[in-house]
């Protein structure tokens, strides 16, 4: 029996991009870009967006999201000095919750070294209690969402 190898994403899949540098202690002792460095990418890939084009206000705004799942799937290492692209996109968006879909590219090139994806629960900063999106942040992410496909 063969496995085949899930394919890695390309950069037409994603509508939003962040430049990424690696830094010289995102190596580990192998020489590669520790993988719970990826998360990092991620969430600053996210949070990049929610605060530049969403306008959420991280330091006093009533609403702040938590990371509640995640999950990354490796295609190339990467290491130390390296130009990236998180490319971001909405892959399911709620009333209360955002689900991401995430990829990494090195740049120039068009196919994902790791792609992941996580999701976010929006609640009230002072009660931690889940609270629905405020319109200029699913509006924005609006904008990145990708269609549903049904199964």
């Amino acid at each position: 029996m063969s496995e085949t190898k899930p394919r890695p994403p390309q950069v037409r899949d994603y509508p939003y991009f962040v430049p990424i540098s690696t830094r010289w202690m995102d190596n580990d002792v192998y020489g590669h870009v520790n993988n719970v460095t990826y998360y990092s990418y991620f969430d600053t890939a996210a949070n990049h967006y929610l605060i530049r084009e969403g306008g959420l206000d991280i330091h006093q705004g009533p609403v702040i999201g938590l990371v509640v799942e995640s999950n990354c799937r490796y295609y190339a290492p990467l290491e130390y000095p390296e130009a990236l692209r998180v490319g971001l996109r909405v892959d399911k968006l709620g009333n209360r919750a955002v689900t991401y879909g995430l990829a990494i590219f090195r740049e120039g090139e068009t196919e994902a070294a790791a792609q992941g994806q996580f999701v976010h629960v929006f609640v009230d900063r002072q009660s931690r209690r889940p609270t629905p999106l405020p319109e200029t942040l699913r509006a924005a992410l609006a904008r990145i969402a990708v269609p549903t496909t049904a199964p």
